[in-house]
């Protein structure tokens, strides 16, 4: 639209010049009536106390808002963007990375409590006779470079390990799933926070804006025994811009994205130059800060339009690109075919992608439902790994992989020679990473002979925060967001750095 249509527009609507009318009238009402209060209530205090010492800036933060956004990145960053591999309900690390051999000879013994130390169980696990241990039925292997032990049910994971930082000391107070999950994405049990992903939006800012900075991916191919919220790719506290946006497989990947029947790209543009007019006059009158971010927000919903389609259409990938990651690859939505979606995201310089694979909560039937979730994962994970490699994008791309908890050395409920369950397990489990500024083909931390306790290298979940953060040239203890009268952090008062996991 033209600047000439655009005036004409404002100076010949009279519902336009109306409404402008009315909020000059409010604003001149409020400015005068609460603005003299305000000037009086100075002249005894001291206008600066009246007024806080920080003005608001563009973004409705406070100059020091400003200032801290200023400062970054506080260190050179390795990683230019991360991918989240997310595998929900907790990865028995038994059957996965963490070998123990000796339990082989005490299959069906009780825990015995000089190990469990009288740790906090579940609500299933308490109400057992007996915790007889259990160990693995999957035969491990040593793989790569440094005899690296994994599973058999991940044949393609073994062969990348020298690409892999595998921690097998990772540890967290949360044992139940919501509270450890919600933990794992904002740093805290309890909802209300930001989000990785939008500590890393509100910090960092956009590579690529004609798309989010933080997009999520679900698998569909998975089982629905845990639910997933959106709050756990929210923004909290912090502005809306900044939450994660959910792609989906289908002819809407993005919800609300399209036209509405009967409208055009054309009639698109201009009802948006309208709204931006109204949405204008209310930040100019009220100055809240999240009318600025609907701005934002309905402009990127313009961009997406296009984006959105190109990035999500895989029918030009080569058949050898679906035959690396896997037969499901071709089916959109499963988790192979989010894995080369997430490859394309990547390539468009898009901060933070996030997968979900739901389904590891194996309490019951652990072999056989491993297996399946092994089975859907493996291939395309390890996939992701040699393509971005091969593209050239491992070096600055932090790839990470891990649920919310581990899995107990004991079985819950039925216990059989080839069937089995393990309870949630939070003392220790593993996680791994690869890619930007960690050290390939490592092994580190170690678990006792039960994998029930830490021995060497305990990693807590704010230590994990940390790292990552550092690794994205963020000092985790300088990015702080004030809210409710205090500074709020992603690790908020924890978190160390794991520098021995650094290259």
């Amino acid at each position: 639209m033209s600047h000439h249509h655009e005036d004409e527009f404002r100076l010949h609507s009279p519902d336009f010049d109306a409404l402008h009318h009315k909020l000059d009238r409010r604003r001149f009402l409020t400015k005068t009536s609460l603005g003299l209060g305000a000037l009086a209530m100075g002249s005894l205090f001291g206008l600066r106390k009246v007024t806080g010492s920080g003005s608001r800036n563009a973004t409705g933060g406070t100059d020091l808002e400003a200032d801290i956004l200023k400062a970054l990145p506080h260190i050179a960053p390795k990683a230019k963007r991360v991918v989240y591999l997310f595998m929900s309900g907790g990865p028995s690390q038994f059957e996965t990375f963490d070998y123990k051999p000796k339990l082989v000879n005490l299959a069906g013994q009780d825990l015995p409590d000089s190990v469990r130390k009288g740790q906090r169980l579940t609500g299933m696990s308490a109400s057992q006779s007996a915790l007889p241990m259990v160990p693995s039925i999957y035969q491990f292997n040593q793989h790569g470079k440094n005899d690296t032990w994994v599973s058999e049910l991940l044949p393609y994971t073994a062969q990348v390990v020298d690409d892999l930082c595998i921690v097998k000391s990772i540890y967290s107070e949360a044992i139940n799933h919501d509270p450890a999950i919600t933990f794992f994405q904002t740093g805290n049990q309890l909802p209300g926070r930001p989000s990785i992903g939008s500590w890393v939006s509100y910090g960092l800012g956009s590579d690529n804006h004609n798309l989010p900075t933080f997009i999520v991916l679900v698998s569909k191919n998975a089982p629905k025994d845990q639910p997933l919220y959106a709050r756990l790719w929210g923004n909290g506290f912090l502005e809306s811009r900044h939450q994660g946006v959910q792609f989906r497989s289908g002819k809407d990947p993005v919800l609300f994205l399209n036209n509405p029947e009967g409208y055009d790209g054309a009639d698109r543009a201009e009802m948006l130059q309208y709204l931006t007019q109204l949405n204008q006059l209310q930040n100019d009158s009220y100055g809240d800060p999240e009318i600025a971010n609907r701005i934002a927000q309905y402009e990127m919903a313009f961009r997406m339009q296009t984006s959105v389609p190109e990035v999500m259409d895989t029918s030009q990938e080569p058949d050898e690109v679906f035959d690396l990651y896997g037969p499901d690859s071709r089916d959109a939505g499963t988790y192979a075919a989010n894995c080369i979606l997430a490859r394309k995201l990547l390539e468009k310089d898009v901060k933070f992608v996030q997968l979900y694979h739901q389904g590891w909560d194996q309490h019951g039937g652990l072999p056989k439902g491993i297996a399946k979730q092994c089975k859907d994962t493996d291939q395309a994970t390890a996939a992701l790994i040699i393509d971005l490699k091969r593209r050239g994008l491992l070096d600055d791309t932090l790839v990470i992989w891990g649920g919310e908890f581990g899995r107990t050395v004991y079985s819950q409920g039925k216990l059989t020679a080839d069937d089995y369950g393990r309870d949630h397990h939070p003392r220790c489990f593993t996680m791994w990473m690869a890619g930007a500024g960690v050290k390939a083909g490592l092994s580190y931390g170690e678990t006792d002979d039960f994998s029930y306790n830490i021995v060497k290298d305990p990693v807590h979940v704010h230590d994990f925060h940390a790292t990552l953060m550092h690794l994205m040239g963020v000092d985790h203890e300088r990015l702080t967001y004030k809210f409710q009268g205090r500074r709020f952090r992603l690790t908020d008062v924890h978190g160390n750095l794991v520098k021995a996991i650094l290259a």
